[in-house]
């Protein structure tokens, strides 16, 4: 019996390993938790947007949900959506977050999501996926959606407020959408 729970066990340890990496490799993004510290910053930014009471607000790429619970917490009466292709951590997510009235989760891949009804989107993804995302928001999104970045920015474009992680940590940047293009220093 001891034996039998064992090689269960590994069996499932193995699977879940081996679907992040298929996940990373497809995606080019790994399942990398986002630090309390971090939602903070993309809570206070959200908040400097102005976002109505009743707004609607997804992470692309929720991962393990952490960004769910903190966007739960700060914008109580807001509709909070993850959206998330790698099975396991949107398993997590879904058992951190079933308890929140306004939070859902997607398992998919978020350029097949409609965002349309967005009035702010955040992301933490890598440079990689930043090129296609910002092409995605262009046209998925309306005029003045907030857009907040953790880490890994939009190439040529313009955030209108940042805000400096400490130490190693990144910084995370407000875009309002459609981001005006930075200007050419190349004289």
């Amino acid at each position: 019996m001891h034996q039998a729970f064992s090689v269960v066990l590994l069996a499932a340890v193995s699977s879940v390993c081996l679907s992040l990496l298929f996940f990373h490799a497809l995606t080019r993004v790994p399942s990398w938790p986002l630090a309390k510290s971090e939602a903070a910053d993309v809570v206070a930014l959200l908040r400097d947007a102005n976002l109505s009471r009743s707004a609607v607000i997804y992470d692309m790429g929720c991962g393990w949900g952490s960004l769910l619970i903190a966007l739960n917490k700060a914008f109580p009466d807001a509709q909070v959506k993850g959206a998330e292709i790698s099975p396991f951590p949107c398993f997590v997510a879904w058992v951190r977050t079933r308890h929140l009235r306004n939070v859902s989760i997607m398992r998919r891949n978020f350029y097949n999501c409609d965002v349309a009804d967005a009035d702010a989107v955040a992301c933490y993804l890598m440079p990689s996926a930043m090129p296609r995302l910002s092409k995605f928001l262009d046209e998925a999104v309306r005029p003045g959606t907030a857009v907040v970045t953790v880490t890994f920015w939009f190439r040529g474009r313009s955030p209108k407020t940042t805000k400096d992680g400490p130490g190693l940590r990144g910084a995370v940047a407000l875009y309002v959408w459609p981001a005006s293009s930075a200007p050419d220093h190349t004289g």
